[in-house]
């Protein structure tokens, strides 16, 4: 092959490789989002209680029970949203302890709201200046994860929880974090 025809084919080849990244990344959900703290510890805190400032909180509070542990805001549409799911599920699950991560909010607003719409968390983490969300690899709200007996992160969710996104996605990981206890 002479040169000139070789140098005709490189913009064809380069065409070609940029459409096929272009087709890979069109079949991924951009909504998922890896966490690299799947099936590693959760990352050490010390938060107060969002309804008692006197009170600190620690990783230790996730150690003995299958954790949901849910990352949210007043000032969060999605968190609003989700919000009457969460107090479905927490009344028909007992076996799980539902933390409440309350994130970059001020603690009057985020008392306000779950005085007017319920109070689904068994202990509620204040960090109103993400010291702890950055480590944990929080970058909105809602976000949940799951975290094992042990303390170890299994699964993250972005996004409001439904019912369907509790029955299909999150449900069976608790369900089956909460057999290896027993």
């Amino acid at each position: 092959m002479n040169t000139s025809a070789s140098r005709a084919l490189i913009p064809l080849g380069i065409f070609l490789a940029l459409a096929g990244l272009l087709f890979y990344g069109l079949k991924l959900d951009p909504r998922e989002i890896p966490s690299p703290l799947i099936d590693k510890p959760a990352p050490d805190f010390t938060l107060e209680s969002l309804k008692d400032p006197s009170q600190t909180l620690t990783k230790e509070v996730l150690l003995g029970k299958v954790s949901l542990v849910n990352v949210w805001a007043s000032w969060c549409p999605s968190c609003r949203q989700e919000h009457a799911e969460l107090m479905r599920i927490a009344r028909q699950n007992q076996g799980v302890q539902f933390l409440g991560f309350n994130w970059k909010d001020t603690r009057p607003e985020a008392l306000q709201m779950l005085q007017q719409f319920g109070d689904p968390y068994t202990t509620i983490l204040y960090d109103p200046d993400n010291r702890s969300g950055i480590d944990w690899g929080v970058y909105g709200a809602p976000e949940t994860f799951i975290v094992d007996p042990q303390g170890i992160i299994r699964h993250k969710h972005v996004g409001p929880i439904d019912a369907r996104v509790w029955e299909q996605e999150i449900r069976p990981i608790v369900e089956q974090y909460q057999a290896k206890k027993s």
